[in-house]
């Protein structure tokens, strides 16, 4: 599956860069065990160009699953065989696949244009390859099946720069991370850490009050 940065906007340039040379501890401190393990998985991270600018497109999981459930996130899930070798395009195939299957946009549209390094989530043991995509020919989205997917959404990345909008969860463990108030939802955990970096490392990130703080069950 082909990988290319050729015909991209100017203002998502940046990001093509930084992935390029960004470390694994630039993103995250949870990284892949080193033994090996974990459940490899893929999600993907598209940019298109919306009404308000450049936007990023979202979905929150339906509040009736066992887990994660309500939560906003990246399309994507675990690899299945027929995505292929984890370590070659399988991540890609898994990717795109997943996002189809949750938001019903055309995969034929969205360009593939850089790989972040894997990254790990210890409480579900997946194994993360985040996937950059351009939405070159967008087309309409939407939950395909409710039972898993309560909503579609796009957040223009004005609002998830807004410092208004940036503010930090506290998880009942103690673990503090970055999180956003766009789209009528908290965006935090995974999706809101993959998203602070690449605003950082993209030099979008604006100064924010990194002393507000937001309950983990906040509601517009």
């Amino acid at each position: 599956m082909e990988v290319s940065a050729q015909g991209l906007p100017e203002w998502l340039l940046p990001v093509a860069r930084l992935a390029e040379t960004i470390e694994p501890r630039q993103l995250s401190r949870y990284l892949p065990p080193a033994q090996g393990g974990g459940r490899p998985s893929a999600v993907l991270v598209l940019f298109g160009e919306g009404p308000d600018g450049p936007e990023l497109l979202l979905m929150e999981r339906s509040g009736s699953l066992r887990s994660h459930a309500g939560q906003p996130s990246f399309p994507g899930g675990a690899l299945d065989p027929e995505d292929g070798d984890p370590e070659e395009d399988g991540p890609l195939r898994a990717a795109l696949r997943e996002a189809e299957e949750e938001t019903g946009l055309d995969p034929s549209g969205v360009q593939v244009f850089a790989v972040l390094p894997r990254l790990y989530i210890p409480v579900s043991g997946f194994v993360v390859t985040p996937v950059l995509g351009w939405w070159r020919r967008p087309t309409p989205v939407g939950p395909v099946d409710p039972a898993e997917t309560a909503r579609v959404f796009t957040v223009p990345v004005a609002d998830l720069t807004d410092p208004a909008n940036r503010t930090t969860t506290v998880h009942p463990s103690g673990h503090r991370g970055p999180a956003f108030l766009v789209g009528s939802a908290l965006v935090w955990g995974f999706t809101a850490g993959v998203i602070d970096r690449i605003l950082h490392h993209a030099g979008w990130e604006r100064p924010w009050d990194r002393a507000k703080r937001v309950p983990l069950d906040w509601r517009a």
